[in-house]
């Protein structure tokens, strides 16, 4: 078994990600004991040296008020000044007096897709990040609904607090619910059992997760909780799943709610979201040959190596590649419109170039906008 203590007390970073069900009463509003409760407990791990990035979605009924004098004035100029404050409206009232009585200023940091996906943005949301975390500032992150569209959001929080957990650099990611862990089917049935850690997707397999939206009033459920894990333990960072209730415990390194540990190491961004946060446009079809360069060597798709080309999409989309039986192997990022493709198919790359022009010799996918599903 993993050494918890040992896991939680090595987080110099922490994202923390609390489902709108558990800030609320059952009537729906905020609930200002579970708001006390949890802004003790974030307290309690700035205190021991770590910093906290909080993704909760009471913070979007609100938008930042101004922060105190000393502190505006110690990020004037800086974009981040724009964004620090304690948040507005219900949330404030909820959360400002609690933070206040820790001497803790908040910044909400409203985010799109395009800040973790883009290399400027994403540039930017670090940046901004770093200043302040820098500066003691606790950041409250929330999904921009006010400029996402159903074509380019997270979807939930719980994916934006997975995504978000990377441009952070964080050590570890707490996902807290009403529900205090991972059970191998639903926790009301009785036989259901609790699943402590969580190594790799084989320790899965017994698992029935049931559907979105099954745990609680937000937009989750366990499945994107689960989806959630696997974009943090892919990307390198340990998860813990449990209840807010539990929230103490669990940032203390006690043996609570659901451990998932690292499948894999830190990867560029772009790849998170190719891999967890698109929806393909198209698809190409690869030849056998084609389908093991990729998966096996690593490479660039070429043109030589697809049969077939599927759906409408123009250069700079997210399409997937599928072998011949249909099943997808990758997703990448397409450097043709599809209605350019049918004429290169099966060709090779000296061919294209000396009839159609070097512009026709670059690959169809570059395997650094590719990823391995």
């Amino acid at each position: 078994m993993t050494d918890r203590a040992a896991l939680v007390a090595g987080a110099r970073r922490v994202v923390v990600k609390i489902g709108s069900s558990s800030l609320t009463t059952a009537a729906g509003g905020i609930d200002p004991t579970r708001v006390r409760q949890l802004v003790d407990v974030l307290a309690s791990v700035r205190a021991r040296g770590s910093e906290v990035v909080l993704v909760s979605s009471g913070a979007i009924a609100a938008g930042p008020a101004p922060a105190r004098p000393d502190e505006a004035s110690r990020v004037a100029g800086h974009p981040a000044g724009g964004r620090v404050g304690r948040p507005g409206a219900c949330w404030r009232t909820a959360t400002g007096e609690e933070f206040a009585r820790h001497d803790t200023v908040t910044g909400q940091v409203l985010l799109t897709v395009d800040d973790v996906i883009r290399r400027a943005h994403y540039r930017n949301a670090y940046q901004t990040f770093a200043k302040l975390l820098e500066l003691g500032v606790l950041p409250i992150v929330n999904e921009n609904d006010t400029v996402a569209t159903s074509e380019i959001r997270f979807g939930d929080n719980d994916r934006l607090a997975a995504l978000v957990a990377h441009p952070v650099h964080a050590d570890l990611l707490v996902l807290l619910s009403d529900v205090d862990g991972l059970y191998d089917g639903p926790p009301s049935r009785a036989g259901s059992r609790l699943v402590t850690e969580v190594r790799s997707e084989a320790d899965l397999t017994s698992v029935s997760i049931g559907s979105p939206g099954a745990a609680g009033v937000g937009t989750g459920g366990m499945v994107t909780k689960v989806d959630a894990a696997r974009i943090a333990t892919g990307a390198g960072i340990p998860v813990v799943l449990t209840s807010a209730d539990r929230a103490s415990d669990a940032l203390s390194g006690a043996e609570v709610g659901t451990v998932f540990l690292p499948t894999g190491k830190r990867r560029p961004t772009r790849l998170l979201w190719l891999a967890h946060a698109t929806e393909p446009k198209g698809s190409l079809v690869l030849d056998p040959g084609a389908v093991a360069a990729v998966t096996e060597r690593r490479a660039s798709l070429l043109a030589a190596g697809i049969t077939g080309v599927v759906g409408s999409f123009v250069a700079g989309d997210p399409v997937d590649l599928v072998d011949p039986s249909g099943a997808g192997v990758a997703r990448g990022i397409v450097n043709f419109d599809a209605d350019e493709l049918p004429g290169l198919l099966g060709r090779s790359s000296k061919d294209l170039k000396r009839e159609l022009g070097s512009a026709y010799e670059r690959e169809v996918v570059h395997r650094d906008d590719l990823i391995v599903l």
